[in-house]
């Protein structure tokens, strides 16, 4: 299984239609921060299945805070846009919480850096920004692919 994840798009509508209809994916989630742009995608390409959490700049968003899902009978994710953790300064409270709802792979945005470690068991991402990057890179999205003997995560530039 595939799965694109995307965040902090912030009305980059090309940038984001760029990704969701030049890569294939299983499934996509953004992390926040683009659900306006996220909305016409989805309903220029209702195939697809997306997940999408509210972000700190999301206004008046009917979206959730978070994502909790098992796109397998292995791994669970567990997705945040971040503000709410407080991944600027640390990325305790996140793990946390994520280890109480017992996922294995974590994703949030907000900070608009990219980040992709494996720690102690879980997989932690951030895919960056679609459209403004803060970490001196390009803009970037991430990609999972759920593999029958392990999980490979990687970040890509646009």
């Amino acid at each position: 299984m595939k799965i694109l994840v995307l965040s902090d798009s912030h009305g980059n509508y090309r940038a984001l239609s760029k990704v969701m209809t030049d890569i294939h994916a299983d499934l996509y989630i953004h992390l926040g921060d683009g659900e306006r742009e996220l909305d016409r995608l989805c309903i220029a390409y209702p195939d697809k299945q997306v997940y999408h959490i509210a972000g700190n700049c999301d206004f008046a968003s009917l979206s959730p805070d978070e994502l909790l899902i098992s796109p397998d009978d292995k791994n669970v994710i567990y997705a945040v846009h971040g503000h709410l953790h407080g991944v600027k300064y640390s990325l305790e409270s996140l793990k946390k919480t994520a280890a109480q709802k017992g996922a294995n792979i974590i994703l949030y945005g907000h900070t608009h850096c990219r980040y992709n470690k494996y720690e102690n068991g879980v997989y932690i991402m951030n895919p960056g920004s679609l459209s403004l990057p803060r970490d001196g890179q390009s803009p970037s999205f991430g990609v999972i692919e759920l593999l029958p003997k392990g999980i490979i995560t990687n970040i890509v530039d646009i």
